[in-house]
């Protein structure tokens, strides 16, 4: 293989890390603010909780659904065509007079954010030289990443300033999306390339299987964003928020050493530590009493999290054809956004009837599970196609 076929950096790698940097930037800005405004608008504590469950849940269904969309039509209109919707949305959001309306946006808002989100791995994947593929979807993630650190301060900061600020930023954000995304250069003849010789309906149904995984381990993530600031409080830690920074300064540290690993020695023998390291992180997290042990926590479940969704992305993309990545992606989506909205809102259950400590329990047994339903349902697939496990395995 030529050096030239092996380069990860590409102009085109680097147009697509700023285009999901502005999709995160804008979405998370609005994200922790919406509440606020919904209660502005009269609405109740349970309905401003609505407004990410809304659109995580309508974001989850409709994923395998906008994915084969995608792969029909093309990924790069797909990015196209959510951008400039959702540039609506934000209009949208700066002029309904009531909280039930912008509710029923939010959820319109999930369906094109899935597009958004499949369409864009799709199109990422299809440009990575494929001995890199980890450690490529791995640098992408950092920009999302570096998205969801900035936005909810700058959020906050500009809704000083008024909600219609929140949205005018959102829209601006939004338009710059549909620019990069009209300047990519057009995958068209790849899709129609690529169905040829057509296979499989609208759900990968063995890919669904298989990617429940993610929900197990995604329901602790779920947990952990919305409540482990709260738990910080209650054990008297300081500064509230040193979990979730702990947290994403691990990811962003272990990720690309960890998709380089993942590409050279395979990506099952990689992807099942990291799930025994989410399971240790979490238990952890159950016997922490102090900052020491939540900070360890934060680092161990840190790295096993920001490692598992880019080495299991790329394994899937092994046993999946090209006119199916899309679909893919979607599926992937659908379960992991599913395993991050239950687990937000049940583990606000748990913790008031159960405490934090037996809250955060539960998550762990769950995530425990991960690895042998993994291997479990890993055996049936693989046998089916017979793949590696990674290009260099």
């Amino acid at each position: 293989m030529s050096h030239e076929s092996e380069r990860l950096f590409t102009p085109r790698f680097f147009v697509m890390c700023g285009f999901s940097f502005s999709v995160f930037l804008s979405v998370f800005q609005i994200l922790p603010v919406a509440p606020f405004h919904i209660l502005e608008l009269g609405g109740s504590s349970f309905a401003s909780g609505l407004f990410l469950g809304c659109l995580t849940y309508a974001s989850a269904v409709t994923a395998p659904f906008t994915g084969a969309i995608g792969d029909r039509i093309g990924h790069r209109r797909v990015l196209v065509i959510s951008s400039v919707v959702i540039s609506g949305f934000s209009v949208a959001y700066g002029i309904v007079p009531g909280y039930r309306l912008m509710l029923g946006l939010a959820v319109a808002h999930g369906v094109f954010w899935s597009g958004l989100l499949s369409a864009s791995g799709a199109y990422m994947t299809s440009i990575l030289p494929e001995r890199r593929r980890a450690e490529g979807i791995g640098y992408w993630g950092l920009s999302t990443v570096l998205a969801v650190a900035v936005a909810p301060p700058l959020g906050f900061w500009i809704y000083s300033r008024g909600w219609i600020w929140v949205c005018g930023s959102a829209l601006a954000l939004n338009v710059a999306m549909a620019v990069i995304a009209w300047r990519l250069p057009d995958d068209r003849h790849e899709v129609r390339a690529a169905h040829e010789h057509p296979r499989g309906g609208i759900i990968e149904w063995r890919l669904l299987g298989l990617s429940a995984t993610l929900f197990l381990y995604s329901f602790a993530y779920g947990g952990i964003t919305s409540f482990t600031a709260l738990y910080a409080d209650a054990l008297d830690v300081t500064p509230k928020s040193i979990y979730l920074t702990v947290m994403a300064l691990s990811i962003l540290v272990s990720r690309p050493l960890s998709g380089r690993i993942a590409d050279r020695f395979g990506y099952r023998r990689v992807f099942v530590p990291c799930l025994v390291l989410i399971t240790i992180g979490l238990t952890i997290l159950v016997f922490a009493d102090t900052r020491s042990w939540m900070i360890l926590s934060a680092l161990v479940f840190g790295v096993g999290f920001g490692t598992a969704y880019p080495t299991f992305a790329a394994y899937l993309m092994q046993h999946v054809a090209a006119s199916r990545r899309g679909t893919a992606f979607g599926t992937m989506l659908a379960a992991f956004d599913t395993g991050i909205g239950t687990g937000s809102t049940a583990m606000g259950g748990l913790i008031g009837r159960y405490g934090f400590a037996n809250a955060f329990g539960f998550a762990a047994a769950l995530s425990a599970l991960a690895v042998p339903y993994f291997l479990m349902a890993d055996r049936r697939f693989t046998r089916r196609d017979g793949a590696a496990d990674g290009p260099g395995a």
